[in-house]
């Protein structure tokens, strides 16, 4: 059939695609492909009819070659130097790939199960490999699988089988699996202590965290942490150590009753359980019946210590000095009396956390009598003793350091009542939880405390500015290296930014409190002091002050902090290695200096560590 232009028309329709135009346009066709690939089989089987033969024939063989040679040099030199180099490198090209296939061949299943089989030629058993592997058909086709015979669709990732035919999905998925060998599984890799962002951030919020390479100290004690089920024994370790261990153990919850024997031993005289929430009765029985000379014993989360514990104390010739109990609820009040009656003379150190319920103020009257020689006394969260148990201890005259945190609503006049009598021989004064206390304890503070190094005054909403201003203004005392006045603020729900009366430490206080102590202040807490203005943090902070002492500075929810004023900060406190500015929503992009930790950043980081100094 002719077309319009008198040409003859194709028998094959269909639509035609880009590479079938650019063949044609090439000269490309099937017939020529095919033709390229028996050239390469007829060469292919020449090569390997021309290794058998000299396998076969050894030396023949050799002359065969060299006559081979011979001829083609004569032929290549006849045809002229170049076309003889262009077909040298032909020639060495073809054999190095028939080589490369001869090879590849011999890694086949089908070579190896010949050569099991008995088949000894190497070069035989490739050519018969190479000439009976018959042609694996085009993608698009069916064919039989080798090995369940089942019909299926060639792809262009059919897989092939053991004696060259291909196989089905199925059966190639079966193949994979023989031939993989089975792998061993790793461990999981398990989490380093201390490292990720939120074990750093943890470090930082609970007051641990160092800048630069832990020491080497530091890292024996978190190896000997991490298996100390292998220890027997601590042998002979300084109490710091000691100490260190055991704050550690507890912190990752592993103080146990097999722990708590590597601590006990008949010749110590400290013991420091800082997590006792896993030991029994029979456990702290066992730490009066092992340490014989025991002098100090300090025990967090102690549930279980009951009356038999202290009944079982009281029948031993045991002079505690120091005893620290946190939760011990489980000890009656006639059970605390027998105790400070037989004990107490040698007691110098009480300090009662989260007794909620039998440590009341007979407990605290009785100290006078029972306990003459006391030094320390602390009472934190305690829901029994009120105003009586305060005025009891003005009685105490040997009392140095004092830290209260009643539950029970308090006055001022008990607290005034103990600053007149002790106030003078006190060194630190701890009172938390005071909301009706007003300006008569700070002026009483004033008059008669002139020992202090450490104060702390938290949750007042009475004491007003002036009060503070006058408290730090022309005292007697010498500078305080510790200062806590968090939540002395204006509490007012209807209108919480208005404070006509200038109720809490607002911006004449804090001047005062850094006019006095500044030089040798080391920690200082001012949470939610939300009164204290800008100016009065750029004035203290300016570029004439620095305080060369101060460590630790708690700024959060102080409304007028800025990125100004934290950078003022920064350079007004070169040993500075910890600002909180949680809640300063003006702080937003402080640059901070190495070594320092600036933590309460109002953005997604919260945490800001710019790494140790150079």
């Amino acid at each position: 059939m002719l077309n319009h232009r008198g040409q003859p028309t194709r028998s094959i329709r269909g639509p035609r695609s880009a590479l079938t135009d650019f063949l044609e346009s090439r000269n490309i066709s099937a017939a020529r492909i095919r033709a390229d690939a028996d050239a390469r089989r007829n060469a292919a089987a020449t090569a390997a009819t021309a290794a058998t033969s000299a396998a076969a024939n050894g030396t023949a063989a050799t002359t065969v070659s060299s006559n081979n040679t011979t001829e083609d040099v004569d032929e290549e030199a006849e045809a002229g130097p170049s076309t003889s180099a262009a077909a040298s490198r032909t020639q060495a090209q073809k054999r190095k790939k028939q080589q490369a296939a001869i090879e590849k061949i011999k890694k086949t299943k089908a070579y190896k199960k010949r050569k099991l089989s008995g088949h000894n030629s190497d070069s035989d058993d490739a050519a018969f490999v190479l000439f009976n592997q018959r042609a694996a058909p085009p993608p698009g086709q069916t064919e039989n699988c080798e090995i369940c015979e089942k019909r299926f669709t060639v792809t262009p990732y059919s897989q092939t089988g053991p004696n060259g035919g291909l196989v089905c999905p199925k059966c190639a998925k079966d193949l994979k699996k023989d031939d993989q060998a089975p792998k061993k599984t790793k461990k999981k890799a398990a989490a380093i202590p201390g490292g990720g962002r939120r074990k750093l951030q943890s470090k930082i919020l609970d007051g641990v965290y160092q800048t630069g390479a832990k020491s080497l100290l530091t890292l024996c004690i978190e190896v000997l942490a991490k298996n100390i089920e292998l220890a027997d024994d601590l042998g002979d370790l300084p109490p710091a150590l000691i100490d260190r261990i055991a704050r550690l153990l507890s912190k990752q919850r592993l103080m146990n009753p097999q722990c708590l024997g590597l601590f006990l031993r008949p010749d110590v005289e400290e013991v420091m359980v800082y997590d006792g929430a896993r030991l029994a009765t029979d456990d702290y029985i066992r730490i009066f019946a092992t340490a014989s000379k025991l002098k100090k014993l300090k025990v967090r989360n102690a549930i279980q210590f009951k009356d038999e514990v202290m009944a079982y104390l009281l029948g031993r010739h045991i002079a505690l000095e120091s005893l620290s109990l946190h939760g011990a609820n489980l000890v009656t009040q006639a059970c605390w009396k027998d105790f400070l009656a037989a004990k107490g003379k040698h007691l110098r150190t009480l300090q009662v956390y989260y007794t909620d319920r039998h440590f009341d103020d007979d407990i605290v009257a009785s100290l006078k009598d029972y306990c003459p020689s006391l030094n320390r006394l602390k009472i934190y969260h305690n829901q029994e003793v009120s105003d009586a148990g305060v005025k009891h201890i003005a009685n105490l005259k040997s009392l140095e350091h004092l830290g209260l945190h009643l539950v029970k609503s308090t006055t001022t006049e008990p607290y005034v009542r103990v600053i007149k009598d002790i106030g003078e021989r006190l060194r630190t004064l701890s009172i938390r939880n005071v909301d009706d206390a007003d300006d008569r304890l700070l002026d009483a503070i004033h008059e008669n405390c002139t020992s202090l190094t450490k104060l702390r005054i938290q949750n007042s909403e009475v004491m007003t500015d002036s009060a503070f201003a006058r408290l730090f203004n022309d005292w007697k005392n010498k500078p305080l290296t510790f200062i806590d006045l968090e939540k002395c603020r204006h509490v007012d729900s209807a209108k919480p930014r208005e404070n006509p009366h200038l109720v809490g430490l607002c911006s004449d206080g804090f001047k005062a409190l850094m006019n006095h102590s500044g030089r040798k202040l080391r920690h200082l807490n001012v949470h939610s002091c939300r009164h204290i203005s800008s100016e009065a943090f750029e004035e203290v902070f300016s570029f004439d002050k620095e305080y060369p002492e101060l460590v630790k500075l708690e700024i959060s929810f102080c409304e007028q902090v800025t990125d100004f004023i934290v950078g003022c900060i920064f350079r007004a406190c070169p040993k500075l290695r910890e600002l909180n500015v949680f809640g300063c929503m003006k702080v937003k992009g402080v640059v901070v200096p190495k070594g320092r930790i600036l933590v309460g950043v109002p953005n997604a980081i919260g945490m800001v560590i710019e790494g140790p100094e150079e």
